[in-house]
C-alpha cells in the first residue's frame, strides 16, 4: 500500500527531514513517479484514488499466502481506509459498535473513526487500547481532509514507514523502497503504540499523558536517516480532554 499528502494538507513532525537526504547523488522520484512504480508492481489487481491535489491512495491485494498479514481496503461515505494486519477480537468489536458480524477490520475501523468524530465522547486513545492484535491503518477523511494514522504496540512488527518527499508530501508504506526513492534519508518506521492525526500530531496512545521525543536515526553509513519516536517519560502533557459530541475528532489529543 501506498498513502501520499500533499504538503499543506498535513505537517508531519518535522524531525523525519533528514538535511543529509537530497545530497546524494542518485536524483530522488517524485511522488508521482513513485504511484507509477507500485502500479507497475502490481499490474493485474493495483489501483489508485486521487483526491484532486490533496492525497493519492494505492492498494493492491496480497498476492500470495505467504504475505504474513491481510492487507485490506474500504471506502464509506468520504472515509477511505488501508487496513493491515488483523484484529483478535474483531467480533466483540463490531458487536460493541453494532456492526455486521462479516464487516472486516478496515470497514471497523471507519465505523470507529466516524463514531468519534461526530458524537463519541470517549477519548480515541482508549478506543485504540481497546483494539487487540497487530495492525496498522491509514484512513483520509475527504470530507474533513484529516489524515489518521495509527499501528499497534507490537515493537517487533514494522508494518508501516513514513517519510518526507522532495516536494514536502508525506508518505506512508508498508513497502520501505518506495519510501526511500522518494524520500531518500527523510524516512523513519512508523512508532509503536502512536496515532497521528493531521491537526494534532503524533502521540503515544498506549501513554497518552506523555509526550513524544525524536531521536536521531543513523544508518550504516553513518549518516543521520530521520528519527524514530519515543516516550518522553519525564515530560507530561496537561490533561487529554475528553470529546463531547458537539466537537469534532479534530479536538482528540489536543493539549489544555
Amino acid at each position: 500500500m501506498l498513502a501520499i499528502f500533499k504538503n499543506g494538507l498535513v505537517n508531519p513532525p518535522k524531525e523525519l527531514n533528514s538535511p543529509f537526504s537530497f545530497n546524494a547523488c542518485e536524483r530522488p522520484k517524485g511522488t508521482e513517479e513513485t504511484l507509477k512504480d507500485f502500479l507497475a508492481s502490481h499490474p493485474i489487481n493495483g489501483f489508485s484514488i486521487g483526491f484532486l491535489d490533496k492525497a493519492l491512495l494505492a492498494y493492491a491485494p496480497p498476492q500470495s499466502t505467504l504475505v504474513p498479514h491481510q492487507r485490506l481496503f474500504c471506502g464509506v461515505n468520504d472515509i477511505y481506509c488501508i487496513f493491515l494486519g488483523s484484529l483478535n477480537n474483531l467480533s466483540n468489536l463490531n458487536k460493541q459498535y453494532g456492526l455486521s458480524k462479516g464487516g472486516n477490520e478496515a470497514m471497523f475501523v471507519i465505523e470507529a473513526y466516524r463514531t468519534l468524530r461526530d458524537r463519541s465522547p470517549i477519548p480515541a486513545h482508549k478506543v485504540l487500547q481497546d483494539l487487540e492484535g497487530s495492525f496498522g491503518f491509514v484512513i483520509y477523511d475527504h470530507k474533513t481532509g484529516a489524515v489518521f494514522a495509527a499501528i499497534s504496540a507490537d515493537k517487533a512488527l514494522n508494518l508501516l514507514f513514513w517519510g518526507i518527499a522532495v516536494d514536502g508530501s508525506l508518505m506512508i508504506s508498508d513497502n520501505v523502497d518506495l519510501i526511500k526513492a522518494s524520500c531518500k534519508k527523510s524516512f523513519a518506521p512508523f512508532p509503536a503504540g502512536c496515532m497521528y492525526h493531521s491537526e494534532r500530531g503524533l502521540m503515544s496512545y498506549e501513554h497518552p499523558m506523555n509526550k513524544m521525543k525524536a531521536m536521531p536515526r543513523i544508518d550504516s553509513e553513518g549518516v543521520m536517516c530521520g528519527a524514530n519516536f519515543t516516550i518522553d517519560t519525564f515530560s507530561k502533557v496537561n490533561s487529554i480532554p475528553r470529546v463531547g459530541s458537539e466537537a469534532n475528532w479534530a479536538t482528540w489529543g489536543q493539549q489544555a
